[in-house]
């Protein structure tokens, strides 16, 4: 029998867990994930997963020290603070910011080797102009990637100003080019994708013609690896990193080998605060809109939109126990979700089961993929929005070794 979580955080010398729900987070699967993109971007290619955003809901500090550990070759962010929270955190490694960020941060993102992106003439200008300002003359300078708009539509430098672009960066005294990259629209249509990379070399023979070093050329993020993007000087995986593969890719798309190469590293988990008897004619939660039609044994389960586990599953999520799929009834609170596991064979449902949310138990599995058809949403909000109250219990090797809840982080 698989030990309860409380046995297992005690016998790793963790604290309990303040509420019984949790995210469990498979360290190993997420090196294996690493290893699985090495092999895909090819030999000597650097990988920068993408951290942004809490590490997609996984958590960035811990997700971030496994990976360093693992020798990936740097990170992304999307955010200053995002950065500077990995540098806080010990993390050594090159971190990229990919989108713009405040003039005013230039001196730091120079002094925690922290590379910042731009796409603008207006925010060039206004970075270099700050740089020189505040960057005291013979430190390190200030590294920074030109974005090119290739095809997106978000952001980047036009292609026909990427020179004027970039001879203002070299001629900066506190700054210097860090590399040129784009972001592929819809990487899963092979003639969307060979324009974006027309335009991308095009760009790139021009600074190499002007005589401009690039010394990072980088395109490919999850989607791009999954469909054979050439992977340049470095490769971006967010998605993939964290054993998802992008929606955009329906099955058959790629190769079952190359799918099944990659293990989902969340899984949510939860304990019941009751189980209880309601008779026939019982209505569950708000409303309600949904009301027993039997006598039925109801599970409630300690958490709900408040954590990210949205209010459209209502009365349409599943959860499993004892491997078996039983049905959300009633709405989905923001503290509470109810399951009905009256047709659970064997013994009565107690407090004592585990529930899994996302993830498998014994041979059935609800996948993120899932829980965003049911939102009509991407699999990328769905474990993203799993909310920083919700403890992320961290295992290598079967074993607990971290754990992150909002009062502690011990490992």
């Amino acid at each position: 029998m698989t030990a309860s979580i409380a046995d297992r955080l005690a016998a790793a010398g963790l604290p309990a867990l303040p509420r019984s729900a949790w995210l469990s987070i498979d360290l190993d699967a997420l090196t294996d994930n690493l290893t699985a993109i090495r092999e895909l971007a090819g030999h000597g290619v650097p990988v920068f997963p993408v951290v942004k955003a809490d590490a997609y809901g996984h958590g960035a500090l811990p997700v971030a020290r496994a990976l360093e550990a693992a020798l990936a070759d740097g990170f992304c962010v999307a955010a200053m603070d995002e950065a500077m929270a990995l540098r806080e955190g010990g993390i050594q490694g090159p971190i990229r910011v990919l989108y713009p960020v405040p003039a005013g941060f230039a001196a730091t993102a120079a002094r925690e080797r922290i590379g910042v992106s731009v796409g603008s003439w207006e925010g060039l200008t206004r970075l270099l102009d700050e740089g020189e300002r505040t960057i005291p003359a013979g430190e390190r300078p200030l590294t920074v990637e030109l974005e090119l708009e290739t095809g997106l539509g978000r952001g980047g430098v036009d292609p026909a100003e990427v020179a004027a672009f970039a001879s203002a960066v070299e001629a900066a005294p506190r700054a210097t080019i860090g590399g040129l990259w784009t972001h592929l629209q819809a990487s899963e249509d092979p003639e969307r994708t060979a324009l974006q990379l027309e335009r991308f070399e095009r760009a790139a023979g021009v600074l190499r013609a002007a005589g401009i070093r690039l010394p990072m050329r980088h395109v490919a993020a999850s989607g791009g690896l999954l469909a054979d993007v050439v992977g340049l000087d470095g490769v971006r995986p967010g998605l993939a990193i964290y054993g998802l593969i992008p929606d955009e890719f329906e099955a058959g798309a790629l190769p079952l080998a190359r799918m099944r190469r990659f293990r989902p590293v969340m899984s949510l988990h939860a304990q019941a605060v009751r189980v209880a008897d309601l008779p026939a004619g019982h209505g569950v939660s708000y409303g309600p809109t949904f009301t027993t039609t039997r006598p039925s044994r109801v599970a409630t389960l300690p958490l709900g939109y408040g954590d990210g586990y949205s209010r459209q599953f209502s009365n349409r999520a599943e959860g499993l126990v004892r491997g078996v799929r039983v049905p959300l009834i009633g709405n989905v609170a923001m503290d509470a979700i109810m399951i009905d596991v009256t047709d659970v064979p064997g013994p009565a449902v107690t407090m004592d089961d585990e529930f899994v949310l996302l993830g498998r138990q014994g041979e059935e599995e609800i996948t993120a993929a899932d829980l965003a058809r049911l939102r009509t949403t991407n699999t990328w909000e769905v474990v993203t929005q799993m909310a920083a109250r919700l403890p992320r219990v961290y295992d290598a090797a079967s074993v607990s070794v971290d754990l992150r809840t909002l009062i502690a982080r011990r490992s």
